[in-house]
C-alpha cells in the first residue's frame, strides 16, 4: 500500500530554510573545536572550570562559544518541528522565520564568542521572538488543518 503526501506550493522554501540549520551547526562545531584547542581544554571536559576561565581569556571564550553551540542545539528541535508544521499552511512565512532564526543564531554565536556574554543579548531576543512566531504559526496551522479535516 502506498501513500501520497501533498505539500503546498512554495514548500521547497521550507526545505531550503531548514537545510541551513546543519550549516549553522557545523559552523558552531568548528568554532567550538578551535576555541577548545586554543584554550587547551581536554575532552571529555565540557567547559573550562571557573579557575581556568578566570586565568585565561581563551578559556572564557571557549566557554562562551561552547554555550552558544549548546544553546542552539537546545532550540533546534523546536525550530525544526514548528517550521515543518507552519510550512504546511504558511510556507513562505515559515521559511522566512526559519531563515531569520538561523541568521540570528549565527550573529549570536559570533557575538557570544567574543568572551563578552552580554553581546549575545540582542540577537538572542530576535531569535526567541522568531521561535515564538513559529510556535504561533504552527498552532494556527494545526488548528486550520484540523478544521479542514472535520
Amino acid at each position: 500500500m502506498s501513500s501520497t503526501i501533498v505539500v503546498p506550493p512554495r514548500f521547497s522554501w521550507v526545505i531550503a530554510s531548514l537545510s541551513t540549520i546543519p550549516v549553522l551547526l557545523t559552523y558552531q562545531l568548528v568554532k567550538t573545536a578551535r576555541a577548545r584547542s586554543r584554550a587547551k581544554i581536554p575532552y571529555p571536559q565540557l567547559y573550562a572550570e571557573k579557575a581556568e576561565q578566570e586565568a585565561s581569556l581563551d578559556a572564557k571564550i571557549f566557554n562562551c562559544t561552547q554555550r552558544a553551540h549548546q544553546n542552539t542545539l537546545e532550540s533546534v528541535p523546536v525550530v525544526l518541528i514548528t517550521t515543518l508544521i507552519s510550512g504546511l499552511r504558511y510556507p513562505t512565512l515559515a521559511a522566512g522565520a526559519c531563515g531569520i532564526f538561523v541568521l540570528t543564531r549565527w550573529r549570536y554565536t559570533v557575538n557570544y564568542s567574543t568572551g563578552v556574554p552580554d553581546k549575545r543579548a540582542f540577537p538572542a531576543r530576535i531569535g526567541y521572538a522568531t521561535m515564538l512566531s513559529l510556535l504561533g504559526m504552527s498552532l494556527k496551522a494545526a488548528y486550520d488543518l484540523v478544521r479542514m479535516d472535520m
